[in-house]
């Protein structure tokens, strides 16, 4: 008999609109993989906004993003095609990324949480990344939703129903504020077991370290 496996909860809580909480997850499936053996993860996904207010149409992602940090569009473009080479040696589809527009990601968080419940909730994440990074869609749009939804295989005139009522808002309005009473304002933040948390998209070696850091403590 092998020794028992190390049981790990992973909440992470992040944005469908922050490229670095795509990457973060990339870099956290890489660290999973190396780990398997030893380790079994369970990943659960919680909501944040980075633009909770946004309302009405979106913006040129260049121009807002450099007006939010108060730096140049030459800049922002420059940071982006960084985080496109790091996207795409992770076999992340970021080629629109500067095409895209801002949008509100309120009701995708909802269908996020209603994915989850049919135990598909990472690929939801996942195929909304995909949608907002590789094709520049807007991921505030019902049509882009449900498109997300029907990729996946999933039930879509029911995600319609959700779409068209309040179901879900509830419980990720309880998450964003639960996480930001925790103290989290900036996203990816990775909570290992309830008490360990991770900032931001660390490379698979340091995710590695910290899982067997924290794997190694007494319960």
């Amino acid at each position: 008999m092998g020794l028992p496996m190390h049981k790990m909860q992973i909440d992470i809580v992040s944005d469908i609109a922050c490229p670095w909480c795509a990457i973060g997850f990339a870099r956290l499936e890489r660290a999973m993989e190396r780990l398997a053996e030893d380790y079994e993860f369970n990943v659960q996904w919680h909501a944040f906004e980075l633009n909770p207010d946004h309302g009405g149409d979106g913006e040129p992602i260049l121009p807002a993003l450099a007006r939010k940090y108060g730096r140049s569009e030459e800049e922002m473009r420059a940071t982006q095609d960084q985080m496109m080479t790091i996207a795409r040696d992770l076999g992340l589809n970021f080629e629109k990324m500067q095409e895209r527009f801002t949008c509100n990601t309120f009701d995708a968080h909802r269908l996020v949480k209603w994915a989850g419940e049919q135990g598909r909730q990472t690929e939801m994440k996942q195929a909304l990344f995909e949608a907002y990074f590789g094709r520049a869609e807007d991921v505030s749009d019902d049509k882009v939703l449900l498109g997300c939804v029907e990729s996946l295989g999933l039930d879509t005139a029911r995600a319609r129903e959700i779409l068209d009522s309040d179901e879900y808002a509830k419980v990720v309005r309880q998450d964003e504020a639960t996480y930001q009473q925790a103290g989290v304002s900036a996203v990816p933040a990775f909570i290992v077991n309830g008490k360990y948390l991770i900032s931001g998209a660390q490379e698979p070696d340091t995710l590695v370290q910290a899982f067997g850091e924290i794997g190694a403590k007494p319960e």
